[in-house]
């Protein structure tokens, strides 16, 4: 594995934890020789990853839409920022580039985009693994809804397990390597 997105908020949130955690997982990705792939702001657990992989050493590549630069503040000092021309191309652009996602704490941005590669895996458009990291109980509610749907069968089993939920960092880079996405059942099944 080369390269990760991780998807995080412009925002660093309400508690140090969801900071401390990005810190943490910039240094795990440095220390296993893994490129960081991100939105390109230096502005919240966004801005806090890339500094924190870029003092352990690490390379960062953020993509970010040309029209958000006033917004979003892109960071000056990565080893690579990839302009596009809008949120669409960003998200094939960090998708393009990356062997693996995982979702930090964040707001809207950050749902609307795993829960878009999602369904690109379910779809077959990809076959890398999607992780979410649920610090301090952060996605619980999400996590509920997820298994609620499954439940009332909107959500297939193996959909809803293509995502790997941890609350460890290294656990879940241990459970990126054996991962293996869901073949042979189709998306929809026109019987049911």
């Amino acid at each position: 594995m080369k390269r990760i997105c991780v998807y995080c908020g412009s925002a660093v949130g309400a508690s140090p934890v969801y900071v401390e955690a990005a810190e943490r997982l910039a240094v795990e990705l440095v220390e296993r020789n893994i490129e960081l792939v991100y939105g390109g702001a230096q502005v919240g657990v966004m801005g806090a990853i890339a500094n924190a992989v870029l003092n352990a050493g690490g390379t960062v590549i953020g993509v970010l839409p040309v029209g958000l630069f006033r917004t979003e503040v892109p960071h000056a000092g990565l080893t690579e920022l990839v302009e596009v021309n809008s949120l669409h191309e960003r998200k094939a652009k960090m998708a393009e580039l990356s062997d693996a996602f995982i979702a930090l704490p964040g707001g809207l941005g950050t749902l609307e985009e795993l829960f878009e590669i999602l369904t690109w895996a379910q779809l077959g458009l990809h076959k890398n693994p999607v992780g979410l990291l649920n610090i301090n109980g952060f996605y619980d509610k999400l996590l509920e809804y997820l298994n609620h749907a499954a439940a009332e069968k909107f959500i297939r089993p193996q959909h809803r397990d293509m995502l790997v939920v941890e609350t460890s960092i290294a656990a879940m880079l241990e459970k990126f390597k054996s991962y293996k996405p869901p073949s042979g059942q189709k998306w929809v099944d026109l019987k049911n």
